[in-house]
């Protein structure tokens, strides 16, 4: 995380930047938060408490007509520009130093159609607050795994879930979406109106727009399901893994396994396996016997759960404020040389670290790979490192364990990565996210927004910038 203190212009040179506070109050309808307000240093606070970024304003916009006011202000006034729905990044990309924030969370309106089975929702919503207005109806649609996530970022950037393996990722179930472009217009977007932005932000992230309200198809969920997890001795963790392997490898779509090696409070290394069960609960229970019969098991919490229970479950381990590090890649299967290599790298963990094995697959798999941005879905696990942590002085040693565990991995990777799981790692990881997609991503940044007006992301660069960075 790169907290020095400089900008970009935009026309790619570096220099200050000066944002008018009293001029942007009086161009939007929203609240507007400038260094020296009592509000600023909460306000250019996100998730990552390694992220310490001031920008020059935060513009909490209150409705779209403001989103497109602060893009054409930041447009004409030369401004870096950073777009906080959640603030969820790993990489804190939705704040910046001397640019401007423009901020969604506050745009939290949903409406949901019980009958057409549909939810339109402003991006301000995080997944918690979605889905409790979804299950108000029984029903819901692939949404993370941790309740303070935003949704915008989420589904820009695919959309892991516990539904995904049944119902699709989030950006598979998106049915139309509202985006400002980086000229300042509201469109509407569906396959059947601008279908090529439509697509892009399937999966594309925040390379196209801003996207002020998503459109998504619901399914009959819970409320309540079977789910929960299951624990094994570090001891027996390799004999438990080749068990999960097998039997994640041939789940049915309606079971979600993760897994993660962890350290319990008392300093005890374990292995955990997460299941959830999309289906009715004496169903899941034939499903799951095996995996509750298998070996002996230190603890077995699987148990009848709401779904909005089942979707905070790990809220508790990644709180907002502490510091956070991770890398991710894709595995299409665990076998032993990778379970032996995972073992060996969690065994020096860090306190609170953990390696997470984040299932995928199923329905996932099925969706042709042009269908959407998202290339991976060969993939069945996403495997990656996580540092948690506090002490600034333990940044480099933390960081250094998770990327010295990620190497090990290399040799059993896809080669893919999950964008949303991206930091500041480079062009060609944002190429491994794309795949086969990214030539088509490539063309439509240059239709959509030529000048990299929204860079601060898994950032597709145009092709007039990289030219004339090149010849730079």
């Amino acid at each position: 995380m790169d907290a020095t203190r400089f900008t970009e212009s935009d026309n790619g040179v570096l220099g200050p930047q000066i944002c008018d506070a009293a001029l942007l109050r009086r161009t939007v309808r929203g609240e507007v938060v400038a260094p020296g307000d009592v509000a600023y240093d909460q306000a250019r606070k996100v998730w990552n408490g390694m992220v310490d970024r001031h920008p020059a304003a935060i513009v909490y916009c209150a409705g779209p007509d403001d989103v497109a006011a602060a893009v054409n202000f930041a447009r004409s006034h030369s401004l870096l520009v950073a777009v906080r729905a959640g603030g969820h990044n790993i990489g804190g990309s939705s704040v910046c130093n001397d640019g401007l924030v423009i901020d969604l969370s506050r745009m939290k309106q949903i409406e949901v159609d019980p009958n057409k089975r549909t939810a339109r929702a402003q991006a301000g919503l995080n997944l918690g607050e979605f889905d409790a207005a979804t299950q108000a109806y029984g029903l819901a649609t692939t949404m993370g795994v941790n309740a303070d996530t935003g949704i915008a970022g989420l589904t820009l950037g695919g959309g892991f879930g516990k539904l995904g393996r049944k119902y699709g990722l989030s950006c598979d179930n998106l049915v139309s979406a509202e985006v400002v472009t980086a000229d300042g217009r509201l469109l509407h977007t569906s396959a059947a109106e601008h279908s090529d932005l439509f697509w892009a932000i399937r999966g594309g992230g925040g390379n196209f727009g801003i996207v002020t309200s998503f459109e998504y198809r619901l399914f009959p969920v819970g409320p309540v399901l079977l789910a929960g997890s299951i624990a094994y001795p570090y001891e027996r963790a390799h004999d438990a893994m080749r068990f999960y392997q097998a039997f994640a490898s041939t789940a049915a779509d309606e079971l979600s396994l993760d897994a993660a090696l962890a350290t319990t409070p008392s300093g005890e290394r374990v292995f955990s396996i997460s299941a959830c069960y999309i289906g009715p609960i004496d169903e899941g229970e034939r499903i799951l016997k095996p995996l509750r019969g298998y070996g002996a098991p230190i603890q077995d919490q699987i148990a009848p759960r709401s779904y909005v229970e089942i979707q905070s479950a790990g809220d508790a381990i990644f709180p907002r404020g502490r510091r956070y590090y991770w890398k991710a890649q894709f595995l299409r299967e665990l076998s032993k040389a990778a379970i032996d290599t995972l073992l060996n790298g969690y065994a020096t963990a860090p306190a609170e670290s953990l390696l997470v094995l984040q299932h995928v697959g199923g329905a996932i798999a099925r969706i042709p790979v042009d269908a959407t941005p998202y290339a991976n879905r060969d993939a069945l696990y996403d495997c990656f490192p996580i540092a948690i942590w506090d002490d600034p002085g333990e940044d480099a040693m933390r960081i250094r364990w998770a990327r010295e565990l990620w190497d090990a991995m290399r040799p059993f990777s896809t080669g893919g990565v999950y964008a949303n799981n991206l930091g500041e790692e480079g062009m060609e990881r944002i190429e491994a996210a794309y795949g086969e997609n990214y030539v088509r991503l490539l063309a439509l940044k240059n239709k959509y927004d030529p000048t990299n007006f929204f860079r601060l992301n898994q950032n597709i660069a145009p092709t007039a910038q990289t030219t004339r960075g090149r010849a730079d």
